[in-house]
């Protein structure tokens, strides 16, 4: 089966959606699937370079919602070599484009909502929810009615979506999502990132890796952290990730005045072993989100048997809790402190025994080895056109 998806950008500082397709690709491919991904970025963006599918760039595009003139035929003209075409998101130009551009073809495609649709949106960006009211009734919401189905992550998110617009429909799935286990060997990855942080050696880390924004918590985290960093000095916080909207500085000073500037390392954003490295030498993954569609992240961690103290918005997080792999808390500094001081007066065996059960609800429900196997039934029935 020949698989076309359509992507706002795969530049890996942009978040999970790029991520996501990189590492369920190999895991298709083992199954028949041969993935071709297009995005809006130009053709000659450097992390198109050396993927392990076909990427092509069908930008450059002049604004953030990604238009540009004659995309609907250029998708056309990709569709029309593919069996099924997956959209990644919406609210932006690729999705209509693609919906203009396969509609009376018969070329099934599917959307991949990844969460853009949760209400909390709604509730914290209002202006912008108006906006997207102005243009709903007659592009994404005809985008996802005629799709041939609505995939959305976990049940959590695809509960959520139907909270965001009274105008909606659609036929949907849920397929789940996930991430590759960890490759190379965890001693070596660790010892690469304690020799790189070499005042960390001895240090009990605790780890946040994601985009600083504020969608994603950390100033609650920041705030929690010095609420709890007293009970033992060798408590320390990894902070590490873009600064995507230049938060990072207003962050620092929130930490020096609360004392705890000392005790918090940034550097930025990890990629590799040197990522991996930070996960080993953890000892909790902390992400007090108050959005978050799946947590790629949180994945990763559950793969490297690390607990996780995360929110309760993030949609995992009711999996997480049933398997006991960590410990869910309110998206508030009350609710990640809590969580904090839970995790230190939990005895060494049950901090181990609960990594045990995050690396194995990983293989369970989230390695993309198992998410690509439900997938496929998915999309299978509609590939009849090139079989």
């Amino acid at each position: 089966m020949k698989l076309l998806r359509l992507s706002r950008s795969l530049n890996p500082t942009g978040g999970g959606i790029a991520e996501g397709v990189r590492q369920i690709t190999p895991h298709l491919a083992a199954l028949g699937v041969v993935s071709t991904v297009a995005s809006l970025d130009p053709p000659e963006a450097p992390w198109l370079q050396h993927q392990p599918f076909t990427a092509i760039g069908l930008g450059p595009v002049a604004s953030g919602y990604g238009y540009r003139r004659g995309l609907p035929a250029r998708i056309l003209d990709l569709a029309q070599q593919h069996d099924v075409v997956i959209i990644e998101g919406t609210w932006q130009y690729h999705a209509y484009a693609t919906w203009r551009a396969l509609r009376g073809t018969g070329i099934p495609y599917f959307v991949y909502t990844h969460g853009m649709l949760d209400p909390w949106f709604k509730r914290t960006y209002p202006l912008k929810h108006l906006k997207k009211w102005t243009y709903w009734p007659w592009a994404d919401y005809r985008v996802l009615r005629d799709a041939r189905a609505v995939l959305f992550t976990t049940e959590q998110e695809r509960r959520l979506a139907r909270q965001s617009f009274w105008l909606y429909r659609a036929k949907e799935r849920v397929v789940g999502y996930g991430t590759s286990p960890p490759a190379g060997d965890a001693q070596t990855q660790r010892q690469l990132f304690l020799a790189t942080y070499p005042h960390l050696q001895g240090k009990r880390l605790w780890l946040f890796l994601s985009r600083i924004h504020p969608k994603k918590g950390v100033d609650l985290l920041i705030e929690a952290f010095a609420a709890v960093a007293t009970s033992d000095p060798q408590l320390h916080l990894v902070i590490a990730g873009p600064d995507q909207v230049g938060w990072q500085a207003a962050l620092q000073t929130r930490a020096a005045e609360l004392g705890v500037a000392h005790r918090i390392i940034w550097p930025g954003m990890l990629s590799g072993d040197l990522k991996w490295g930070a996960f080993r030498a953890a000892e909790l993954f902390c992400l007090p989100s108050h959005q978050e569609n799946f947590g790629i992240v949180v994945a990763e961690a559950l793969a490297c048997g690390l607990p996780v103290a995360i929110a309760e918005p993030v949609n995992i997080s009711a999996e997480v809790a049933a398997a006991g792999a960590g410990l869910v808390h309110d998206d508030t500094v009350a609710g990640t402190t809590e969580a904090l001081r839970q995790w230190l007066a939990l005895p060494t065996q049950d901090r181990a025994q609960m990594g045990l059960r995050a690396e194995r609800l990983f293989r369970e429900q989230f390695d993309f080895a198992s998410v690509a196997r439900q997938l496929l039934p998915v999309l299978l029935p509609t590939a009849g056109r090139n079989p």
